[in-house]
């Protein structure tokens, strides 16, 4: 007789248990700050016993990285962010411009849910060496990301001509900065879909060949 493969139901409830946990601890985070935050409070807002949040986490440090790290991805699944399909998508887009489109729609996303959790990093690791430490110097794996796409953009047959991969890079990297995200959001009252307008047609401008 064939073997039936049943799924873990103790592996998807703990699945289920640290999603919840961390997105108890975000909702905290970002309303009263990583320092005013208790792992009580977390425990509280996810309805389990603070000994669970320890037992998964064992520490606010380790629960604030997965909080950043699954708010960039946009779930706990292990997978980084060029090996997402979205991402693997817009790179194989036939044109810059569909790329551009496909690769600013999926960073409108992502932005979404990490800007509100930037001005927390700044602040925590300002106060904790050891929260710091979880992003050591080095390249910028936003930088590494945005450098891919321009690789994948630059050889495209509407890309503008004699445009480099670095030049490309550089202008993805910084006009899709959630610094700049924030500054248009949250300062001046943009709404989202306004901001991934302007920033399809800015990069649109800079990174294709003018048309006709």
């Amino acid at each position: 007789m064939e073997r039936v493969n049943r799924p873990d139901k103790r592996a998807e409830r703990s699945r289920r248990t640290r999603a919840k946990v961390i997105e108890a601890a975000r909702e905290l985070f970002v309303a009263q700050g990583y320092g005013a935050t208790s792992l009580q409070e977390v425990a509280d807002r996810a309805g389990v016993a603070v000994q669970t949040v320890y037992f998964v986490f064992r520490n606010k440090r380790t629960l604030f990285k997965d909080v950043v790290d699954t708010s960039i991805a946009g779930d706990t699944e292990p997978v980084a962010i060029m090996d997402r399909e979205w991402f693997r998508a817009a790179c194989a887009e036939p044109t810059a411009a569909g790329q551009l489109r496909a690769h600013i729609r999926g960073t409108h996303e992502i932005l979404g849910r990490v800007a509100p959790i930037m001005p927390l990093i700044a602040a925590a690791a300002a106060t904790d060496p050891e929260i710091a430490a979880q992003w050591p110097d080095g390249p910028d794996p936003r930088y590494t990301v945005q450098h891919a796409a321009a690789e994948a953009l630059a050889g495209k047959p509407d890309a503008r001509p004699g445009l480099s991969v670095e030049m490309a890079a550089d202008l993805l990297f910084g006009l899709l900065s959630p610094q700049l995200y924030l500054i248009f959001v949250r300062d001046r009252g943009w709404s989202p879909d306004t901001w991934e307008e302007w920033a399809r047609t800015a990069l649109t401008s800079q990174l294709c060949a003018d048309p006709g």
